[in-house]
């Protein structure tokens, strides 16, 4: 069984058909999206979950915490808030929970949150385990990282664009890759080198776009369970937009707005996948996704063989 934290739906729908994974999701849109797309979901606070239900049954956990205390659009604040996650981390791998009291003294409360996952995994170390956040995470995945390899496992950190994977947008995202029964290593480009297909355009994607290279990062903003950096190159940023707007007046190209169906296309969802809630809500479960085939890229470097995907050529 894979149990997946802060569930939303990407990774979900980068695993092969069929897997055994159960999903753990606070946001009632994000539960109705995945239960809609016949994915296993229990709706709750993760933080307040307990463990033991998965003991012994466990093969993987993925995890991607909420990122607007780390990202270029939210508060700021993580980084304020880095060495009280270092402690819970810390504190958690020796089996010491003090969540609650650092929580508490940080500036955002959802900073806590980068620690959740070891709460997991150090009460049921599964076989493997991917992590994805904005860059700013990275020291806190190596963090996690050192702790994992002392435990055994083979670990891998860095941070990779989803553009590399055939993404049609920049899409950086620090990642964790951890396993306890095979060597791993961050996923190679599949996309742009020689020999490969070329970097995918938002013209190939939606019909967007005027130049053969990525599309600027123009996917939602952060919310409670959200995962994604929300706004990038090109982009008017503004925390309450459910979706960036690309800036192209320089080009004499006007202001476009992608509809929920192209945004997810930008994200590398299947199509026809339906997201549910407000049409906000709808932008911000696909904007805030972790993009699917990085996910898949990810998923393969920790042994876990994802179906094939319809990304843009």
């Amino acid at each position: 069984m894979i149990v997946h934290g802060f569930a939303g739906i990407g990774w979900s729908e980068a695993l092969p058909p069929g897997t055994d994974e159960i999903g753990l999701e606070l946001d009632w849109a994000a539960c109705r999206t995945r239960i809609a797309a016949g994915h296993r979901t229990i709706q709750c606070d993760v933080t307040q979950y307990p463990t033991w239900p998965f003991k012994g049954r466990i093969t993987g956990k993925i995890d991607s915490p909420p990122c607007p205390p780390f990202s270029k659009s939210g508060n700021g604040k993580g980084s304020h808030d880095l060495p009280l996650i270092h402690q819970a981390i810390e504190d958690l791998s020796r089996g010491k929970d003090t969540r609650a009291p650092l929580g508490a003294a940080c500036q955002d409360p959802r900073s806590i949150l980068t620690a959740e996952p070891m709460r997991w995994h150090y009460d049921l170390e599964p076989q493997w385990i991917t992590m994805e956040q904005v860059p700013s995470v990275l020291p806190v995945w190596e963090q996690y990282a050192g702790i994992l390899g002392r435990w055994g496992y083979s670990t891998a950190t860095g941070v990779l664009d989803a553009a590399d994977y055939g993404l049609p947008q920049n899409r950086r995202r620090a990642v964790l890759i951890a396993s306890r029964v095979q060597a791993v290593a961050l996923p190679a480009p599949t996309h742009g080198g020689p020999g490969q297909p070329p970097l995918a355009t938002m013209a190939d994607a939606i019909g967007w776009g005027y130049t053969r290279r990525p599309a600027p990062t123009i996917t939602g903003g952060g919310v409670a369970t959200g995962g994604a950096e929300p706004f990038g190159n090109g982009t008017r940023q503004g925390m309450r937009n459910a979706i960036g707007t690309p800036r192209w007046a320089d080009r004499g190209i006007p202001s476009l707005t992608p509809t929920v169906a192209e945004c997810a296309r930008l994200q590398g969802f299947r199509p026809g996948l339906a997201f549910h809630g407000r049409k906000g809500q709808q932008h911000l479960i696909a904007g805030n996704a972790v993009p699917v085939p990085l996910a898949a890229a990810v998923l393969a470097a920790a042994g876990i063989q994802a179906p094939a995907l319809a990304t843009a050529a």
